[in-house]
């Protein structure tokens, strides 16, 4: 296939790995990020095997393992009882996986600083709303209706509030999903706290609180943690008006030892929002287009697949563009490349997300009741250990990458 024009929306982790393939394969490469300078969102993830094997392709591992906590176990437990509702852990698999929690200005930084080592081009507050499509190349449409081009390829990396990926063939909306939850970076504290396990307290389905390490978003910084409490975004106005006071008192009441994070939170200022949907393209891709990451595929975090699936679809499209004579056959390759992968998780998400976030009762009345047993039998480790590091389902082989696995 000839050199392509391209242009990658979005200067996400998606958009910025996508960058980084498709600029080592001499293909022209522009970003176009939305914001007056690009920067991370949100607070801590858990790069899985998964992930971590797409990084360490692009040369990234040691500076992510250099900045990011490794983590062996997720730990979740009853607030009131202390009953055991999630434990999983990575050692359950063979070769000595884990994952890598990082914080997201972390993962940002060190993808954006080489996409400036690849003297990538990157044009800031540009606000796509639009493409246009003609006889063999693409447009993008701005805000302002600039008309930016002539591309070969559009790859939307813009995030699940995409304007463009409703021109792939078969367009959906993200269904939002009843909970999210508030977010805060804040300075760690290893009282009562395991530097690599990701702990969680629940009280049914309806609250949810965890505590993750997340590393050093940089390389002179200090380490972090990741708080989290689920809430409802159509709630959070009822969450404020009753204050802050109440809002930790309900905490401390579930979790003590939370004390050290709450005493850094002054508002509900100090945290960020985040809010969820539930959504698959059927077809990731239209007439010279192709959508990754949360474009194409978003969902609730309980699975913690985001950041790694984008990165997934990044060297996915890579290896389609390198596999195939045409742009046409490249597209479908990719598209099929992760059909299954995608939809399996999506599945997954779909079924154990009302466990662990809804208002059904039934729902965590078995989860507190099976799961205590169910989860140190045979092969129940292993297949819980291998749902969260994204390896149920292999995506290695359709995308012409070999797992590496650490110990």
């Amino acid at each position: 296939m000839k050199k392509l024009q391209v242009a990658i929306v979005g200067a996400g982790p998606a958009g910025l790995a996508a960058a980084l393939y498709l600029k080592r394969s001499d293909n022209h490469v522009t970003l176009f990020e939305r914001f007056e300078s690009a920067s991370a969102v949100g607070s801590g993830l858990i790069l899985q095997p998964t992930g971590l094997t797409v990084l360490d392709d692009l040369g990234l591992f040691e500076m992510i393992r250099g900045l990011g906590s490794r983590i062996d176990r997720l730990y979740g437990a009853d607030a009131h009882s202390g009953r055991t509702v999630l434990d999983v852990r990575y050692s359950a698999l063979k070769g000595g996986r884990y994952g890598i929690a990082v914080h997201r200005a972390a993962l940002f930084g060190v993808l954006y600083d080489a996409v400036l080592r690849e003297a990538i081009d990157i044009e800031t507050n540009i606000d796509v709303v639009s493409m246009e499509v003609g006889a063999g190349s693409a447009w993008l449409i701005t805000d302002t209706g600039r008309r930016v081009g002539a591309f070969d390829l559009i790859v939307d990396a813009s995030g699940s509030r995409s304007k463009i990926n409703k021109f792939a063939y078969k367009s959906r909306d993200p269904k939002p999903l009843a909970y999210g939850a508030y977010w805060a970076s804040l300075k760690w504290h290893p009282d009562a706290f395991d530097e690599r396990s990701l702990q969680q307290r629940y009280r049914k389905a309806g609250i949810m609180i965890g505590v993750l390490p997340i590393g050093k978003a940089s390389v002179a910084g200090e380490k972090s943690a990741a708080f989290f409490w689920s809430t409802k975004p159509d709630e959070d106005a009822k969450l404020r008006s009753a204050g802050m006071t109440q809002w930790k008192d309900n905490i401390l009441s579930l979790w003590p030892e939370c004390s050290v994070y709450l005493d850094q939170i002054g508002s509900f200022d100090d945290m960020a929002l985040a809010r969820y949907g539930h959504h698959t393209l059927p077809f990731p891709i239209g007439r010279h287009l192709s959508v990754i990451g949360d474009a194409a595929h978003s969902t609730s975090p309980q699975l913690g697949q985001g950041a790694n699936m984008a990165l997934l679809d990044a060297k996915a499209l890579a290896h389609a563009l390198h596999s195939s004579s045409d742009l046409a056959t490249a597209l479908s390759l990719y598209a099929s490349s992760r059909r299954g992968h995608i939809r399996s998780f999506q599945a997954l998400s779909r079924a154990f997300t009302p466990f662990y976030q809804s208002d059904s009762r039934i729902l965590p009345f078995i989860r507190d009741r099976l799961v205590p047993i169910i989860s140190g039998i045979p092969p129940a480790p292993q297949l819980l250990a291998a749902m969260v590091s994204g390896t149920l389902i292999d995506p290695f082989g359709p995308i012409g990458l070999r797992e590496k696995v650490w110990s």
